[in-house]
């Protein structure tokens, strides 16, 4: 069987959210996104709180309803109005909209953190009140304990979710969604055990709930990191910010949605990683008001495409030792004029540590292969590149996507670490390392098939002189038959009066 990144989808969750698929009647996907992720969110702190709650009435000391004991333990406090119980028990009524639409108001009045960020939009008249109470009814009795710690199954149940919505997003699903298994394979190659963590373009917080996930797999402390982002839409900084929440993770996202060229929210801060997936090939991002920014210190990116002024954005924003590892079109590898002046000056100072192309169709939002760039501000293994040519990896999950499996995640990332420890890595095909003047000679294209070279192709064992004999009579049938089709062709233009 083969293992997938996110086996979310072989489980429970995928129980709860098609039960929460009941409300999707006439409304546009992008609105019922939030429509039900927030349900998800309101059911997950009203879980933490209760869980805390019957802590504390067990202790005896009349605790229970004091705000600052849930605070302490970064637990949301909920008001009574607006836990799961109360509501669940107006499920039936036609005011079950106003009952959550007044609970998300009250949880955001307590807490702080969660002000502005929730969903309010639950009494809208389009929104079908019966099934709204058939939802809230179905995860009032989805027996969630019996599947393993309810908290963590809600918070896996929300990234499930999100995938969902980009795959019945499709094209839009770029704003919010980086698929998982290219997320883990940035994670498994940087390994972001502890320090700064950003990402200036972050969707739906997937980069730092990955990165999150890698700490606990080997057993560090999600606390030891210092999650720093942005997003330019409002609906997505909001989607994110209860991402990080769902997940325990604390994170500073800016006071709000912002524009990262325009207003860069985290001015002074230095990563020691950064992972992003910014969008591709942005043509108005308003570079013309930008020429004379200081973080284009390899050259000013042209007016027409971002890519090289993301990549800017982040080599700025890079502690000297801070790794980055981002998401680009394949135009990027090869484009020539300002961009090729950029990338040229970026090779010179030896920060590209490894480049990745990856197969096409990974992308809800875009079947267009990707390629992904490891830069270093301190290699380990000074004047080399990597170069990965990972186009043949991944399955086919449908018709129109491919997905990595753990066994191409493990693979990129192990040839990554063995090359950065100085072992020999060279397979023909799939991977190989240049120097600057090698790179030079292939006019500072990076395009790893230029460098790894063509597969071997197997002996089958049958003669050339054969093989050439049997091509050169296929050929030949072929000839012949095309020019069959000519001279019918010519008939037929003939008998209505056109020559050729």
């Amino acid at each position: 069987m083969v293992e997938k990144v996110n086996s979310a989808d072989l489980g429970f969750e995928k129980e709860i959210f098609k039960a929460a698929d009941k409300l999707r009647g006439n409304i546009d996907a992008a609105e019922y996104k939030n429509i039900v992720l927030g349900l998800i969110f309101l059911k997950y702190i009203s879980d933490s709180f209760e869980e805390r709650y019957n802590e504390l009435l067990e202790e005896g000391d009349g605790f229970e309803e004091d705000r600052d004991e849930y605070l302490a333990e970064n637990i949301f406090f909920v008001p009574e109005k607006a836990r799961w119980d109360y509501i669940a028990k107006h499920a039936t009524e036609p005011e079950i909209g106003q009952v959550i639409d007044q609970a998300m108001i009250s949880i955001e009045e307590e807490n702080d953190r969660l002000r502005g960020i929730l969903p309010k939009n639950y009494a809208r008249p389009e929104l079908d009140k019966r099934r709204l109470g058939e939802v809230v009814d179905l995860f009032n009795n989805l027996k969630l304990k019996d599947h393993g710690d309810s908290k963590d199954i809600l918070g896996r149940t929300y990234e499930y979710a999100i995938a969902r919505f980009a795959e019945q997003e499709g094209k839009r699903a770029g704003e919010f969604y980086t698929p998982s298994s290219i997320v883990r394979t940035l994670v498994e190659i940087l390994e972001p055990y502890e320090g700064r963590v950003y990402d200036p373009c972050c969707g739906a917080g997937g980069m730092f709930v990955q990165s999150a996930k890698f700490v606990e797999r080997h057993q560090g402390r999600i606390n030891e990191l210092s999650i720093y982002g942005q997003e330019a839409n409002a609906n997505t900084w909001k989607l994110a910010q209860m991402n990080l929440a769902i997940h325990g993770i604390e994170g500073d996202l800016g006071q709000g949605a912002a524009d990262t060229f325009y207003n860069n929210q985290h001015q002074s801060m230095r990563a020691d990683y950064i992972l992003a997936n910014p969008p591709f090939n942005m043509s108005d991002w308003g570079g013309d008001k930008l020429a004379e920014d200081m973080r284009w210190q390899y050259g000013t990116p042209p007016e027409g495409n971002a890519n090289y002024a993301w990549m800017q954005h982040m080599i700025y924003h890079l502690s000297p030792n801070g790794k980055l590892g981002l998401v680009l079109a394949n135009g990027s590898l090869s484009a020539g004029y300002k961009e090729g002046d950029i990338r040229k000056n970026i090779i010179k100072d030896d920060l590209v540590e490894a480049v990745i192309s990856l197969p096409g169709q990974l992308f809800y939002s875009t079947p267009i292969p990707v390629s992904l760039w490891i830069i270093n501000k301190n290699k380990k293994q000074k004047g080399k590149t990597l170069f990965i040519d990972a186009r043949r990896l991944g399955h086919m999950v449908s018709r129109a996507h491919r997905d990595l499996e753990v066994a191409d995640i493990n693979k990129l990332s192990q040839t990554y670490h063995k090359f950065v420890k100085g072992e020999k890595v060279a397979e023909l095909g799939f991977v190989n390392e240049a120097n600057l003047e090698e790179i030079k000679q292939k006019k500072f294209v990076l395009t790893p098939g230029l460098y790894v070279g063509l597969e071997e192709i197997e002996d089958d064992g049958i003669p050339y002189e054969e093989k050439m004999e049997t091509l050169t009579a296929e050929l030949s049938e072929l000839l012949t038959e095309s020019h069959i089709l000519e001279d019918e062709i010519r008939e037929q233009l003939g008998g209505i009066g056109f020559d050729i």
